[in-house]
C-alpha cells in the first residue's frame, strides 16, 4: 500500500494480514513488513494485535536492524490503550540507550507530546538533537522530523527560538512558516466565524499535509539496483543476455552513482539503492512468470526490494561508508566531488 492512499479506501486488517503472509515468504524482510503490518493494525484500532507483532519482533532469535525503533513504536502503541506504566519504562530505556537513529527519539517524544507532557517531550527532542546534531555540518534528512518536532513543542511552551529552532526554519520547505504551522492559537481559527481566518487556516493545513505526505513517502524511494561484484559475475555468467546491461562491475558502480546524481539534479526526491542477489532475483522472476535473462525485469525487481524495506538512502550520511561496499567513506569513494 502506498502511504498516501486514503484511509477510507483501505481495509487495514486485511492489509496487515497480507503483510504478515508476505513476511512469511520473505523472512529476510520480516522486520520491515511486520512493522508495516503493526501500523495497519493500529489504524484498524486493534492495538493489542499490534503490540503482539512488536513483541514477536523483539522476541525473534534474529538480530533486528532497528530494535530501538520497534521498542519506541511498542511504547507509543501501549500508551494509547491504557498501558502507561509499561510505555514509560520503555521510553526511559530508550533514552538511556541513546540510539544513533533519530526515528526512536521522534516517536517517544511525540508520544509524550500527545499526552500533554510537553516539558518531557522537549527534553527528549533536545537530548536527541544534542546527541545527533552536535558538530554535524549538515543535518541528514532523517533528523529533520526531530528538529521540526522540537520546534513545535517549544512553540507550544512559549520558549524563545534557539539555534536549532532557526535551523529547523531553514530546513522547512513549505510556503507556510513553521511559526505559523506550530502556532498554539491556530486552533482558535477553526471555530472562527470569519471566512478569511478559516481560509487562512485551511491553507496552513494543506501545507502541513503536504509536509506529512512527503515524510511518509520516504520508505518507498526511487531505487537503483546494485549488484556486488560476486553477485554480478554469477548473474552475467548464468544469464549472458544481461551482459549488455552490465559490461563490467566498475562500470556498473559508476552508472549507479551517475544515475542517482542525474535524478537528484533533476529534482527527483527520495533516492535509494537496493542490493540484489541472484537467488532473490531468480525467485522474483519465477513469481512474475518471467525469465531472469529479461533485462526489463530488473527495474521491477529493484522496486519490489524497495517496497519490502530493503532500500538504503542515497546519498549516505556524511562520514558513512560508501554504498558500494568498499568500506571507504562515501566522500572519499563514489562521493568524491559532493
Amino acid at each position: 500500500m502506498r502511504p498516501d492512499t486514503p484511509a477510507e479506501n483501505v481495509d487495514h486488517t486485511a492489509e496487515a494480514a497480507r503483510l504478515e503472509r508476505t513476511a512469511g515468504r520473505y523472512p529476510e524482510d520480516a522486520e520491515a513488513l511486520l512493522l508495516q503490518a503493526a501500523a495497519h493494525l493500529e489504524l484498524a484500532g486493534d492495538r493489542p494485535a499490534a503490540s503482539s507483532l512488536y513483541d514477536r519482533l523483539l522476541s525473534s532469535p534474529a538480530d533486528l536492524d532497528t530494535p530501538h525503533l520497534v521498542r519506541a513504536l511498542k511504547a507509543s502503541n501501549l500508551w494509547e490503550y491504557g498501558h502507561e506504566a509499561e510505555a514509560r519504562a520503555i521510553i526511559e530505556g530508550i533514552r538511556i540507550a541513546s540510539p544513533r537513529d533519530p526515528a526512536p527519539w521522534v516517536i517517544v517524544a511525540e508520544a509524550l507530546e500527545s499526552h500533554d507532557e510537553l516539558e518531557s517531550a522537549e527534553q527528549t527532542f533536545t537530548e536527541a538533537a544534542r546527541l545527533l546534531l552536535t558538530d554535524v555540518p549538515e543535518p541528514p534528512y532523517a533528523t529533520h522530523a526531530l528538529l521540526f518536532g522540537r520546534h513545535r513543542v517549544r512553540r507550544m511552551l512559549g520558549t524563545p527560538h534557539d539555534d536549532w529552532d532557526l535551523l529547523a526554519d531553514t530546513l522547512h520547505s513549505s510556503p507556510v512558516s513553521l511559526d505559523e504551522l506550530h502556532d498554539p492559537k491556530r486552533v482558535w481559527s477553526l471555530g472562527s466565524d470569519n471566512p478569511a481566518e478559516l481560509e487562512a487556516e485551511i491553507s496552513r493545513l494543506r501545507a502541513e499535509l503536504g509536509t506529512y505526505r512527503e515524510a511518509l513517502s520516504r520508505p518507498f524511494p526511487v531505487a537503483v539496483l546494485h549488484w556486488p561484484a560476486e553477485e554480478l559475475t554469477e548473474l552475467v555468467s548464468a544469464y549472458p543476455s544481461l551482459a549488455t546491461d552490465y559490461p563490467s562491475h566498475p562500470a556498473h558502480l559508476t552508472t549507479i552513482e551517475s544515475s542517482l546524481r542525474e535524478l537528484s539534479t533533476s529534482g527527483t526526491p527520495n533516492l535509494g539503492i537496493v542490493t540484489g542477489t541472484v537467488p532473490s532475483y531468480e525467485a522474483f522472476a519465477a513469481s512474475e512468470g518471467s525469465s531472469p535473462g529479461d533485462g526489463d525485469l530488473l527495474p521491477q525487481y529493484a522496486t519490489t526490494l524497495a517496497a519490502r524495506g530493503r532500500a538504503a538512502t542515497w546519498p549516505p550520511q556524511r562520514g558513512a561508508n560508501c554504498w558500494c561496499g568498499s568500506g571507504e567513506p562515501y566522500e572519499g569513494c563514489h562521493g568524491i566531488g559532493t
